[in-house]
């Protein structure tokens, strides 16, 4: 079985269980605008009403994080679970869908599909966002970036740590990829300034994303371009990391501090309601 759970080897062939265009794992609702979306205190959709976000849900993901904030899709079998077609996904868009947001999970391993149901869903005026490890591959990630681009969206980087020993103990995998993959998007970022198309979030886990690393992210961000935004997100014990405590308060004024002091001009911290003392 691979990494990401949806390719598996049986008597010498590689089986796809999903990401293709006719096989998509996933969930979905209607989420009312506007919502808690990591890009909502920037995104014109914040100020929408009487529309709603397409939420897409995959159940899959490229990384595996102590500290899973949505580690549930983990208690399914792709092999057992129904599959969904990109048509049959774009097909869920009507008059009152302002815009889509595939995350889960992670929309990396099963880009293929997110990618062709993004395309019918432009041509219905839908606004194609993505929030993503930024673990795809760089043939799905220009065109991810061109239809957020071209429909008003914009794709969701979580970069999770900057020191590449830190990231892999806490997520399994080296974050060359990823840095490399954020650095080619956001050298777009001035084709789209005031409707920012490319933005960032770090989850403020506690004992490990000190102010020190998120000073570090920030100042890798701001070398690219420092008015892309930076959402800090308050951290919520969950999954191997059940007992830790929530981040505090003072963690999430510290890390604002750092972002700043690194150079960017637009700092959020996100999910207020969750910081502790």
């Amino acid at each position: 079985m691979g990494f990401c759970g949806l390719r598996k080897v049986s008597d010498g062939k590689l089986l796809h269980l999903g990401g293709t265009t006719k096989l998509g794992i996933l969930g979905w609702y209607r989420d009312p605008l506007p919502t808690n979306c990591v890009a909502g205190w920037v995104c014109e959709g914040n100020n929408t009403r009487g529309f709603h976000n397409l939420a897409v849900f995959y159940e899959a993901c490229s990384m595996n994080c102590l500290f899973c904030q949505n580690w549930h899709f983990r208690q399914i079998d792709p092999e057992k679970e129904k599959t969904v077609t990109a048509e049959e996904l774009s097909s869920l868009a009507n008059s009152d869908t302002f815009c889509v947001c595939f995350f889960g999970g992670d929309p990396s391993p099963q880009m293929p599909h997110a990618l062709r149901a993004s395309i019918s869903l432009a041509e219905k005026g839908v606004r194609i966002c993505w929030e993503t490890n930024g673990m795809m591959a760089r043939k799905y990630l220009d065109q991810a970036v061109a239809l957020s681009l071209k429909t008003g969206g914009c794709i969701k980087f979580d970069l999770k740590a900057f020191d590449d020993h830190l990231h892999k103990a806490l997520t399994g995998i080296s974050n060359q990829p990823v840095l490399k993959n954020f650095m080619r998007a956001a050298g777009r970022f001035n084709e789209r300034p005031d409707n920012p198309l490319v933005m960032v979030s770090t989850l403020l886990v506690p004992g490990y994303i000190s102010g020190e690393e998120v000073y570090k992210i920030a100042r890798f961000i701001a070398g690219i371009n420092p008015d892309i935004p930076y959402s800090l997100l308050a951290f919520a014990p969950q999954f191997y990391m059940s007992d830790m405590p929530f981040t505090s308060a003072h963690h999430a004024k510290e890390a604002e501090e750092a972002a700043y002091e690194a150079g960017l001009t637009k700092v959020h911290i996100g999910n207020r309601h969750l910081l502790g003392l």
